[in-house]
């Protein structure tokens, strides 16, 4: 299986390839858009801030190339928040695959979100043997307010989406290679989808 993780200069990148070949599997890193296209699995990382990343994608072409790919493609953290269509963080256009608009933590709740925190509300494949309730970690100042797409949920000071589906396309607000036997579990399920 060739699965690609998204090269564009925001990633968390070494560890999700040490987590995906904990899987037994190897992910190669491309800014590639061939590359990208041929892959059986796609995933869209990004640490930093919304406006400088959405710069990095324009200048090398992958927002025009990340909403067009029909593979399973899995956005992470800042990754996924890019995939909607807006958020507040820089006054940032984001690539509008995901029909909701990001915004930032009210100063009710201590910002940034750092650390463990529990998913609710499943709805998908994509968190098969996943309990509810399990805890995930995150770090993040912005959030998806709930939405259609919505297939995971929790809670800080609001009730938010902690996870996004639409067609070929998911999104998770938390760090699955940091979330121990949950967020492998995840992985795991990802790296099934479509699979024949």
């Amino acid at each position: 299986m060739k699965i690609v993780i998204i090269d564009y200069g925001a990633g968390n990148i070494q560890s999700i390839k040490f987590a995906i070949k904990r899987l037994g599997f190897v992910a190669e890193l491309s800014s590639d858009a061939e590359e990208i296209r041929k892959a059986d699995k796609v995933i869209f990382p990004g640490v930093g801030e919304a406006g400088s990343a959405m710069r990095m994608l324009r200048s090398t072409g992958l927002d025009e190339v990340i909403p067009t790919l029909k593979q399973p493609v899995l956005g992470i953290c800042l990754g996924m928040q890019l995939m909607c269509n807006y958020s507040e963080e820089g006054d940032t256009k984001g690539l509008g695959i995901f029909d909701a608009d990001v915004k930032r933590f009210d100063n009710s709740v201590k910002v940034p979100q750092i650390g463990w925190n529990q998913i609710t509300n499943l709805d998908s494949h994509f968190f098969d043997n996943v309990e509810n309730g399990e805890y995930v970690y995150l770090v993040h100042s912005y959030y998806v307010p709930e939405c259609a797409d919505e297939i995971a949920r929790t809670e800080y000071g609001v009730n938010y989406s902690t996870a996004l589906h639409r067609d070929n396309f998911y999104g998770v607000q938390f760090h699955p290679e940091k979330s121990s036997k949950t967020g492998e579990q995840i992985l795991k399920n990802f790296l099934k989808l479509e699979l024949n």
